[in-house]
């Protein structure tokens, strides 16, 4: 599992013990670091300085978001005239909306996740603010319906069994249905919170407090509630051509409609599965998987047709690089560079 060191720089890299701290941070992404370092055998001081290293070069971070039980969701293909992909995609990462956006090999140029309040609003976005960018050709929208899995389901699983048993919980397939338009936006003080936990995930309760100007009483008051009422979704990610995932492929599948939650729930089981998410079209089901190289397509494939006969796959498209990922911008090693704030378009 040790990275390519052509990719990584000195002191840019993932020891085995660093990919059991990413793994730890996933089961758990704000536990305390007596816990994180009793689960992998280690003192919380040295579990502690071996994430601040990680989370200083960019290599892993931990951020959180609204969760998606409100959102209305689509998957945007743009393509792009000739020469115009950087600034495009620059421009794309940019906005508070897209959460993420992908460079492809295939028969579109980007991939942009995107946000809105509604549909109206979704569409006036998608036509308007994206469709309006110099450069961009066409776009195709794929609206998404429900989500099985997304990257916050995924783990580097790279601990020990008994460091699994000390951190996680059972968790039940929660397959969540997206929203024609959004219930409630969050409170003020909510956005702050959120806000300030998207640029780091692990920000204590006073910092908490001090950087959205409440007190720490009451951050952690806010906190714990959007916590227990599954407001707010946390998640550890890393950058992940250098862990030795060099290879990013989409998917664009067909599952006949009697098995397609079956199909969606069994593939979030699947350690290379990083997204599985139902959608508007005749490919009704969105795949996004994590590799260690294009050698390890065609076998993915071969065991994806003998686990699901009942599922066609009509387009796979591989990334060429991942521009944003929920917010952080990424360099071309995947690293994290930089952050936008989560916002609603304005249309």
């Amino acid at each position: 599992m040790a990275p390519d060191s052509r990719e990584a720089g000195e002191g840019e890299y993932f020891s085995e013990l660093d990919l059991a701290l990413v793994d730890a941070l996933q089961a758990a992404p704000r536990a305390p670091w007596s816990r994180i370092g009793r689960a992998l055998g280690v003192d919380a001081t040295t579990a502690a300085r071996r994430w601040e290293r990680l989370r200083a070069n960019g290599l892993a971070w931990v951020s959180a978001y609204d969760s998606a039980k409100s959102a209305t969701v689509a998957y945007v293909e743009v393509r792009c005239r000739p020469r115009a992909l950087d600034s495009v995609g620059a421009a794309l990462a940019g906005m508070p909306w897209v959460f993420s956006v992908d460079e492809t090999a295939g028969d579109f140029d980007l991939l942009a996740s995107v946000v809105a309040a509604d549909l109206p609003a979704l569409g006036r976005s998608v036509h308007g603010l994206i469709g309006g960018l110099k450069g961009v050709r066409s776009t195709r929208t794929r609206l998404g319906i429900t989500l099985y899995s997304e990257g916050g389901d995924w783990r580097m699983r790279a601990m020990e069994p008994a460091g699994h048993a000390e951190l996680s919980t059972p968790r039940a397939s929660h397959p969540t249905p997206y929203s024609a338009h959004m219930h409630h936006r969050p409170p003020p003080a909510d956005q702050a919170l959120l806000e300030a936990l998207g640029r780091d995930g692990r920000l204590g309760y006073t910092d908490l407090g001090a950087a959205t100007g409440m007190s720490e009483h009451t951050a952690r008051r806010r906190l714990q509630r959007m916590i227990r009422d599954r407001d707010i979704t946390f998640r550890c990610d890393l950058a992940h051509p250098v862990a030795g995932l060099s290879t990013v492929v989409l998917y664009r599948t067909a599952v006949p409609h009697t098995h397609l939650a079956g199909t969606g729930n069994a593939l979030t089981r699947m350690e290379e599965v990083r997204l599985a998410v139902s959608i508007s079209g005749s490919d009704n089901l969105l795949v996004m998987v994590w590799l260690r190289g294009l050698h390890a397509i065609d076998p993915f494939e071969a065991h994806l047709a003998e686990r699901f006969p009942n599922l066609k796959v009509n387009d796979r498209t591989v990334v060429l690089h991942s521009r944003k990922r929920m917010g952080r911008l990424l360099d071309t090693t995947g690293r994290a560079i930089g952050h936008v704030p989560f916002s609603l378009p304005r249309v």
